[in-house]
């Protein structure tokens, strides 16, 4: 089923094919678009956290996401995640720990990945561009963690439209300010040779700090909405609410 799934997306990027297999495609991406509308319609104001699925849970990189998680899921915020292992763990387990929602939009690899054991909530989908949408979608801020070329695609796709007012000037956040160095240097050239505009590096935080992090998301994403978020609920052991 999974390498029917994968030779089925490549043959879509050959180029032109049957109008009949052409709509038959749309209509399976419609399908999956709305299962996952439906599946989140009540999830709430998320914040979600984007990073490798690499890290294990002794990376300082897996701490750091599971103590600011549970911050954020504090304020009120659901915490969403591409729902897999690494980061997404931790960002969903750091919600969870403290009585937050946790949310994933899992995605069917070559290499299958499994969802983590800490969401209340997920959908599994085939296709990236409809987990993007979904990942964008309930959230008013973004958190980027260490990672790969996915965590970069997500980054920028999420910033790109915040850069052009195809949506809301949402807060960004980049967590690891060492690991990213060459990136905001990168940025930064892009200023020099005005590729960008200076005021656009405004749109980014990069900081180590939970602290500064969380007073960031508190400023430009619950004042500036006007967000009215329920705090996270406490876990009761008596209901067997302890993990």
């Amino acid at each position: 089923m999974l390498q029917r799934l994968n030779r089925a997306e490549r043959k879509f990027l050959d180029g032109p094919r049957s109008r009949w297999t052409e709509l038959k495609y749309a209509f399976a991406i419609f399908y999956q678009m709305i299962i996952g509308l439906r599946k989140l319609h009540f999830i709430g104001p998320c914040v979600t956290v984007f990073g490798s699925a690499r890290f294990k849970e002794d990376h300082p990189y897996y701490k750091l996401t599971r103590t600011l998680s549970g911050e954020i899921a504090k304020l009120g915020f659901a915490v969403m995640t591409g729902g897999g292992p690494g980061i997404m763990e931790a960002a969903n387990r750091g919600a969870q720990e403290v009585g937050g929602l946790s949310i994933g939009c899992n995605i069917v690899l070559p290499e299958e990945q499994n969802t983590n054991i800490y969401l209340d909530k997920y959908v599994t989908l085939d296709y990236f561009f409809v987990r993007k949408v979904l990942l964008r979608k309930y959230s008013f801020a973004f958190i980027v963690m260490p990672g790969g070329f996915g965590t970069m695609d997500e980054f920028f796709e999420a910033l790109t439209l915040i850069q052009t007012k195809k949506t809301e000037k949402f807060p960004v956040v980049v967590m690891g300010v060492d690991y990213h160095k060459d990136l905001l240097e990168h940025i930064q050239r892009m200023i020099l040779e005005q590729t960008i505009n200076a005021d656009d590096l405004q749109l980014i935080l990069f900081t180590d700090s939970v602290e500064d992090a969380v007073t960031h998301l508190r400023k430009f994403s619950i004042d500036a909405f006007n967000l009215k978020l329920q705090e996270a609920r406490k876990r009761l052991w008596i209901f067997g609410e302890w993990k």
